[in-house]
Parts: C-alpha cells; sequence; structure tokens
C-alpha cells in the first residue's frame, strides 16, 4: 500500500509539473491578443453575433482550434491569417487568457 501511494504521488507531481510547464501566461496572452480584441472582445464577449464568445472557452479547445487554423485543417478567410502569425508560445498565452476569463 505504502509503495502505491508512493507511485500516485510521482505520478500527480508529474502531471502537475507537465500540466504548468505547458501553461500560458495569462498578462502575456492578453497583451498578444489585442487583435482579436476588434471581433471577440477584450473580455472575451464577441461585439457580434456571428463571433464566437471566447471567454472562460476550454484551454485545450482554443489552442487546438488556433492549431487547426494554422494548418489549414479549419478554414476562415480572418482567422487563418491571424493563426499563422502566432508563435506556439502565443497560442499558449492567448489560450491561456481567454480560458481565465468568465
Amino acid at each position: 500500500m505504502k509503495k502505491y501511494l508512493l507511485n500516485s504521488l510521482y505520478v500527480l507531481a508529474f502531471a502537475a509539473f507537465s500540466f504548468n510547464a505547458q501553461a500560458g501566461d495569462i498578462q502575456a496572452g492578453k497583451l498578444k491578443a489585442k487583435l482579436c480584441f476588434a471581433c471577440h472582445g477584450e473580455q472575451g464577449k464577441a461585439i457580434l453575433p456571428q463571433y464566437p464568445n471566447l471567454a472562460g472557452q476550454n484551454d485545450a479547445y482554443l489552442k487546438a482550434a488556433l492549431k487547426a487554423y494554422q494548418d489549414g485543417k479549419r478554414q476562415d478567410l480572418m482567422m487563418v491569417p491571424m493563426a499563422k502569425a502566432l508563435s506556439a508560445q502565443d497560442i499558449d498565452n492567448i489560450s491561456a487568457y481567454y480560458s481565465s476569463l468568465k
């Protein structure tokens, strides 16, 4: 039992470290997302109904969506060029910012 608990602690510690290592910087994301504000709003509430609200959206979903726009797996006349200009760190940061909003 003691060995099981110790192994479980190692797994949890590794998972926590891995999660934090991949987490984006919320403040850097807010700065980088300034162009996004025109459609998605500074607080993640879209200014027009045809644009999605991003506030509180799942971090992993936002990352996957931006990467899909970059890779051409997802198409949108506005989002593809915006996403292509982003680095992997920018995507992590922007995703962290919008997912942190309520």
